[in-house]
């Protein structure tokens, strides 16, 4: 099965390098030249992943992540000019599951659609799950159905990202153990640590809020050391 990767920018140079460099690597690739434009695409195609640029005309890159995470939890990697930590931490916040600056190496580019597609569909997704992965995991009165990706509470389904997905996945595996920035960071983004706890603050909070009005009802800080999931 060859996946599908949908690249969102209005820059042609950059579509048809990415596309040059994704099927020679063996992805099939959709193109969009703006936000609408993705935005029709991701409605009629069937897509693994988006690549969006922030800076789009007619419907900028963000705005198409939060429509994203409306209904899908697909792995979305954002791209732009911008390098600011404010610019990185919204995308994130939104529910970007990977960041890269422009300008970027395409190789490095590749890596990171890989990354996020193998850590993604080898968690619950359609037809990379792994067997031992089928079974939901439970705690408390929250559900993760290791299928669709989805966290319920009681009955009430949460949307998470696939770095929001893969933390809880940690957590629930291992309830009232305590995880430190540095293994929640690597759980989440599949990448070394390098004291980015901003990253982690940021994802915590999110999770936080989808799960309850009580910020620390569900997951703890545990000072000095890092968070839990409460039993």
């Amino acid at each position: 099965m060859k996946y599908v990767i949908l690249i969102a920018d209005d820059e042609a140079e950059i579509r048809d390098l990415l596309r040059l460099y994704l099927e020679n690597s063996g992805y099939d690739v959709l193109e969009a030249a703006d936000g609408l434009e993705a935005l029709e695409v991701l409605e009629k195609e069937h897509v693994d992943l988006a690549v969006l640029d922030v800076m789009m005309p007619r419907m900028n890159g963000l705005h198409v992540l939060k429509k994203i995470r409306e209904t899908s939890n697909i792995p979305v990697l954002v791209f732009s000019a911008k390098d600011a930590d404010s610019d990185k931490i919204l995308g994130l916040n939104l529910g970007a599951d990977d960041y890269l600056t422009k300008p970027f190496n395409p190789l490095e580019a590749v890596a990171r659609i890989q990354s996020n597609i193998r850590r993604f569909y080898s968690l619950g997704g359609h037809d990379g799950k792994r067997e031992s992965e089928t079974a939901n995991l439970k705690v408390r009165d929250l559900t993760l159905d290791t299928e669709s990706c989805v966290l319920y509470r009681e009955k009430e389904p949460i949307e998470l990202s696939s770095v929001e997905y893969r933390i809880m996945y940690m957590f629930m595996e291992h309830p009232g153990k305590v995880f430190t920035k540095g293994q929640i960071f690597q759980a989440g983004w599949n990448e070394e640590y390098m004291d980015d706890d901003n990253n982690v603050m940021v994802c915590i909070s999110k999770l936080r809020a989808k799960l309850s009005n009580d910020g620390s009802k569900y997951i703890k800080t545990v000072r000095g050391l890092g968070y839990r999931l409460e039993k």
